[in-house]
C-alpha cells in the first residue's frame, strides 16, 4: 500500500509541474475540464460521454509520454543529434496522431447525432 501512495505522490508532483511549465499541458487540462460538461450535456448516453472525455485524457497521456520523452532528451544532449530529433519528432507525430482522434471521436459523434 505504501508503494502505490509514493507512486501516486510522484505522479502528483509531474502533474503538477506539467501544469506548471508546459503550455500544451496547460490547454489540453482546459480542454478537458471544458469537455465534462460539453460532453454531459451533448452524449447521448455514458459511453459517449466515456468516449467523448476518454479521447481527451488519451490525448494527454500521449502529451505527457511526449514530454517525458523531450526532458530525457535533453538530459542527455542539447546538441543537435539525428537520432534525439527522430525521437523528439516521433513524440510530436504521436501527439498529432491523438489530436486526430480526439477530433475524429467528437466529430463522428457530434455530426452522427445532430446531423439528421
Amino acid at each position: 500500500m505504501r508503494r502505490i501512495f509514493l507512486a501516486f505522490i510522484n505522479s502528483m508532483r509531474a502533474l503538477r509541474h506539467l501544469a506548471q511549465h508546459e503550455k500544451a499541458v496547460q490547454q489540453e487540462l482546459v480542454l478537458f475540464l471544458l469537455s465534462l460538461p460539453v460532453a454531459f450535456f451533448l452524449a447521448p448516453d455514458w459511453l459517449t460521454f466515456l468516449l467523448m472525455t476518454g479521447s481527451i485524457l488519451f490525448l494527454i497521456l500521449i502529451e505527457v509520454l511526449n514530454t517525458g520523452i523531450e526532458a530525457a532528451c535533453d538530459a542527455v544532449s542539447r546538441d543537435f543529434q539525428k537520432e534525439i530529433q527522430i525521437a523528439k519528432d516521433c513524440g510530436s507525430l504521436a501527439v498529432l496522431i491523438s489530436i486526430v482522434i480526439v477530433a475524429a471521436t467528437w466529430g463522428y459523434i457530434l455530426l452522427s447525432a445532430y446531423w439528421v
